[in-house]
């Protein structure tokens, strides 16, 4: 139905013929139908199926409409510029070719039949796909393992792929800009790469393949070793595309060395004491494999070369030395062939304990790591210890008063050192023996006797001290007194560390002798006028006796017998003696009230005369020897004689009696 005229029927069949009639309609009914009339539609317009079979061709497909005859298509660029290109075929396909590639086209088809009658056309676009890319660029990135591929835009086209393929593995990305970079490629692989174009149209024909060698793979496998120690060697497995490899080494120091090798291994210098750090690379045209394992290795620790002994005694040894490099701990170690003593610290230095004495050691430093354990080539040397400490057997003395030290002791080539300390110094002898003699000791000292072995490898501890008292000093003087004419004192200095002395006096017939604490003695039944030896002992607390000898003494000459008193002429009076052993001098010494008078006889005499004296007095009469040194001795007797007057002249001498020299008075008989 239609409203207006005029009015088009739709929903025919094309190429059918109708017949058409009109009514009209209203609100009161419908009309008659006009009187009919013939018309045919025309042919159906083609369904066209385009596609680019090449960038410079557009295949054109359609099926066959009804009562075709013949088609005719046309083409043309869709934005109106270039030439209209006109084919009629009676085929169902069409191809146009030298197209532009990558260009939008705007196709026209339609049908006529057998009267040339054209029937509807219908119109589609279509592009034709485009070029392969040109002037194609690879650049690789080695630390990335990516590619980077580059180049020329191309008409129309809408998309880029980037292929990279391997025997393994096949990688790819896509763009819509003139470059494109593929990641994540394998070490070591060889890949072809190409690149295509796309659009709506379909893709372009791949670019010739180029060949990518990406880097070579890390070599695996790697092995180090140190044989001997200070050259270390590194070696791996060989990998694909690898020109040559490089080895590096870089110590915890920050020094590197590195070597360059077609082959699999290299060897380096190596120090003791060092932690390496071990790389190894493959190169090739692409660069430099990707980093691998990083292998470190560390060497044995140094071994100490300036063990040097700062205290070596008879059972300790302490040995110091300088840190050295990769040490942790140090293990020393003595050994004297059967026994082992050892001690471990961490700093430089030791002291080996509980040893033997004058024993031969031979004394290892080791260093010690926790990675590498014990450095076994570490040398040693040879430390003796100090010698054994001598024990003093005895301490004699002989006839000279000279002291031998004896001792025992089992060092080899030791020479001993005996010291005597006392309160007057030190005294000391040394041999290569078993004893020495000590020499000059003083009188009446007390000593600590120790001895001490030394040789080259030092000094032992003194022997434990032995005690020893020197013989009481003699007294420096001694003094004989006649205090009687058989009875003598002997008087002396003090001795040093004498507790009691003993005193002879000796003659040819006879001694006598006296022991006391005293420093003075009296000695009885000395014959007068006799010579005498003089010895003293001097006698120390522990019963060590020093002999003194001491100059000779010459007893007083005996007191004369038979002392008489007569008168000699007016005034003078005779005194007469009977001289008794030994020669002597003699003095006579007559004692009154009115004066002393004295008289000495001529040599070998036994008498002398007083010329002058007093009468009518008492006199007490005493003939004494004189001594050498011209003393008078006073202990002989004393007589008393009374002399009376005749008128003017002496009268009679009376005797009467004796008396002691200390007495008073007089003494009748």
């Amino acid at each position: 139905m239609v409203a207006n005229s005029p009015g088009t029927v739709t929903g025919l069949k094309a190429a059918t013929l109708y017949q058409i009639t009109i009514r009209s309609i209203g609100t009161t009914g419908r009309s008659q139908a006009s009187p009919p009339k013939q018309a045919k539609t025309v042919l159906a317009a083609p369904i066209l199926e385009l596609h680019s079979p090449s960038p410079d061709s557009i295949l054109v497909q359609w099926e066959a409409v009804y009562t075709a005859v013949g088609f005719s298509v046309s083409i043309m660029r869709a934005n109106g510029l270039g030439t209209i290109w006109k084919e009629n075929t009676t085929d169902t396909t069409l191809t146009f070719t030298s197209l532009d590639a990558g260009t939008l086209y705007t196709i026209k088809a339609y049908a006529w039949n057998a009267n040339g009658t054209p029937g509807d056309d219908s119109t589609c676009n279509q592009r034709t796909s485009p070029r392969a890319p040109a002037n194609v660029q690879v650049s690789f990135d080695s630390g990335a393992l990516k590619a980077s591929v580059s180049w020329a835009p191309t008409e129309g086209t809408f998309n880029y792929t980037v292929m990279a393929s391997s025997d393994s593995s096949e990688l790819s990305c896509s763009t819509t800009f003139s470059s494109c970079a593929i990641s994540s490629l394998q070490c070591g692989t060889e890949y072809l790469i190409s690149v295509s174009a796309s659009n709506d149209a379909g893709s372009s024909r791949s670019t010739p393949a180029m060949t990518l060698r990406t880097v070579a793979c890390a070599p695996g496998r790697v092995t180090i070793q140190e044989d001997p120690p200070g050259h270390l060697s590194v070696s791996w497995s060989s990998v694909d595309l690898s020109d040559y490899y490089v080895a590096f080494v870089k110590s915890d120091d920050g020094l590197e060395v590195h070597c360059n090798t077609s082959l699999t291994q290299c060897n380096f210098f190596s120090a003791c004491g060092f932690t390496y750090f071990i790389s190894v690379f493959a190169y090739n045209k692409a660069g430099q494999s990707p980093l691998g394992d990083v292998f470190n290795y560390t060497t044995a620790p140094c071994c100490p070369s300036d063990i040097n002994p700062v205290l070596v005694s008879s059972d300790r040894v302490e040995i110091v030395w300088s840190p050295v490099r990769g040490a942790e701990l140090y293990e020393t170690k003595a050994v004297d062939g059967v026994n082992m003593v050892e001690c471990n610290d961490t700093a430089p230095a030791c002291t080996l304990s509980a040893l033997e004495c004058d024993t031969k050691y031979n004394i290892t430093v080791y260093s010690f790591s926790e990675v590498r354990g014990s450095n076994t080539s570490c040398t040693s040397q040879f430390i003796t210890t100090a010698p054994c400490s001598p024990e003093i057997k005895n301490i004699s003395k002989d006839a000279f008063s000279t002291i031998n030290v004896h001792w025992r002791s089992s060092n080899d080539d030791a020479t001993y050192t005996v010291t005597a300390k006392g309160e007057k110094g030190l005294y000391q002898c040394s041999s290569t023996g078993e004893s020495c003699t000590l020499w000059g000791l003083p009188c009446g000292s007390a000593f600590s006797v120790t001895a001490v072995a030394e040789t080259q490898a030092g000094q032992s501890l003194p022997s434990f001290s032995v005690p020893l008292e020197t013989v009481p000093c003699c007294p420096a003087s001694l003094t004989v007194t006649q205090v009687t004419q058989s009875v003598v004192n002997v008087s002396w200095t003090v001795g040093t560390r004498a507790q009691t002395y003993m005193t002879v006096l000796e003659s040819h017939t006879r001694w006598s002798k006296c022991h006391t604490h005293q420093n003075h003695c009296l000695l009885g039944c000395i014959t007068c006028g006799v010579n005498y030896t003089v010895v003293l002992k001097a006698i120390s607390a522990t019963g060590l006796t020093a002999d003194c000898a001491y100059p000779s003494y010459f007893s007083n000459a005996c007191c004369p017998l038979g002392v008489k008193v007569y008168r000699l002429g007016a005034n003078g009076i005779r005194i007469h003696w009977q001289a008794t052993r030994g020669s002597a001098n003699y003095s006579t010494d007559l004692y009154g009230s009115k004066g002393i008078f004295t008289c000495a006889p001529s040599a070998g005499l036994s008498f002398c005369d007083i010329i002058e004296i007093p009468c009518g007095d008492v006199y007490t009469v005493m003939v004494s020897p004189v001594a050498e040194t011209g003393l008078k001795l006073t202990f002989c007797p004393k007589k008393i004689y009374s002399v009376t007057c005749s008128g003017s002249t002496l009268g009679m001498v009376i005797y009467r009696g004796k008396r002691n020299a200390e007495e008073k008075g007089e003494a009748r008989h």
